[in-house]
């Protein structure tokens, strides 16, 4: 996620430096250096973490010394929190933030909260990197984080979910696997621009779409008429909610 956001995040004046041994390149522009012991006696207005949670410990106490007076530490790693990563990064400003998949094309939402420490100026500068990558939503404290990761963190893996059932039944009712992709996934498309662009409530649409006794109307009552979709939706967020709070 971090070589995806790092594309994005280019676009405006920063300048990045990206230490990984293994990594072969990196978007023009950005420095790539083997080892920590080449950046000896450089500092950063800001850290990123983008490695693994289960190597923060480990790995991210030797750059604290490199982090300006000034800086803060971001953090993509999911699940971290951030008093862990202040331990690690030795007490300095951290903001945390939560990205989802589609960020990776400039389409994503991503949570951004930060430690009682951090300031305006840190918060406005995490906010700005990350809006090069979607939308951004700022939240009050870490729980919003792990009620975000349900809904929009997670949200993708729902929605290619649903994409996947319906290119499914589209193929049964007679259709090849290439015309039902494309039928399905241009309609989800459009769908979701002509909400974008309306200002009508999502019932409403819903309703203009809807004629009494029509197709719609019967695949709707079929989808969703006894409510266990709506059910089903406040259960996927709840057990990914759930989850979240064990991973911590």
């Amino acid at each position: 996620m971090g070589g995806a956001l790092l594309g994005n995040w280019m676009r405006a004046s920063d300048t990045f430096t990206v230490i990984d041994p293994a990594l072969e390149s990196v978007p023009d522009g950005a420095e790539l250096v083997r080892e920590m012991q080449e950046l000896s006696g450089r500092a950063f207005d800001v850290i990123v973490i983008a490695v693994k949670p289960q190597l923060i410990d480990a790995v991210m106490p030797a750059y604290s010394a490199m982090l300006a007076q000034t800086g803060y530490t971001l953090s993509i790693a999911a699940g971290c929190e951030i008093a862990r990563i202040k331990s690690a990064m030795g007490d300095v400003p951290v903001v945390r933030v939560m990205p989802n998949l589609p960020a990776a094309i400039g389409k994503g939402v991503s949570a951004v909260c930060g430690s009682a420490d951090a300031s305006d100026v840190h918060l406005a500068h995490a906010s700005a990197m990350m809006e090069r990558t979607g939308t951004v939503v700022t939240v009050a404290d870490e729980d919003k984080i792990d009620r975000f990761t349900a809904i929009a963190g997670s949200g993708p893996g729902y929605i290619f979910e649903f994409a996947r059932s319906y290119v499914d039944a589209a193929i049964e009712l007679g259709f090849t696997k290439t015309e039902a992709r494309a039928m399905v996934l241009d309609m989800i498309e459009g769908t979701i621009a002509m909400a974008r662009s309306s200002q009508e409530e999502l019932s409403e649409l819903r309703n203009s779409v809807t004629s009494k006794g029509g197709t719609t109307a019967a695949g709707r009552n079929a989808l969703n008429g006894d409510g266990d979709l709506s059910a089903l939706l406040k259960g996927t967020l709840d057990a990914a909610y759930a989850r979240a709070l064990e991973l911590k």
